[in-house]
């Protein structure tokens, strides 16, 4: 089901004990052990996938809808005051395990996370080359 050496295949897959939320055939929902936040968790597939990229649409299908039951009941039972889903994909984006998976992170009033980037501020030109860019 997984790749031999990826940590998060043998955690997904029970090799390695996690804090496990919530698992399922396809799925398993642990905390993360570098939480940035009270609750820090992550979705990862029982399967391999690097990244966004690789994850068949049927999966990530099935992501997203676990992630909206598991904020909806991650909010309820920790009282945070907001959520972020987060999923990085390359070095560039963050990424540092080469397994997909989703980052759900409860948000706490002044829990001094950012997450944040600084906006540019491109012409219409701009925006409308790049349109044409990833529409033509």
């Amino acid at each position: 089901m997984g790749e031999k050496d990826c940590i998060f295949c043998k955690i997904a897959n029970g090799e390695i004990p996690s804090k496990t939320l919530y698992e399922d055939e396809d799925f398993k929902v642990i905390l993360d052990v570098g939480p940035a936040t009270r609750g820090h968790a992550l979705i990862l597939p029982k399967n391999h996938y690097a990244n966004l990229y690789e994850l068949p649409d049927k999966e990530a299908v099935k992501v997203m809808l676990l992630a909206k039951k598991m904020a909806a009941l991650m909010t309820e039972k920790l009282g945070c005051d907001g959520f972020n889903l987060v999923q990085n994909n390359g070095k560039a984006a963050g990424q540092t395990v080469f397994h997909f998976h989703l980052h759900l992170i409860p948000r706490y009033k002044e829990d001094g996370q950012t997450l944040g980037w600084k906006p540019l501020e491109p012409t219409q030109e701009e925006l409308e080359d790049i349109k044409k860019i990833i529409t033509e």
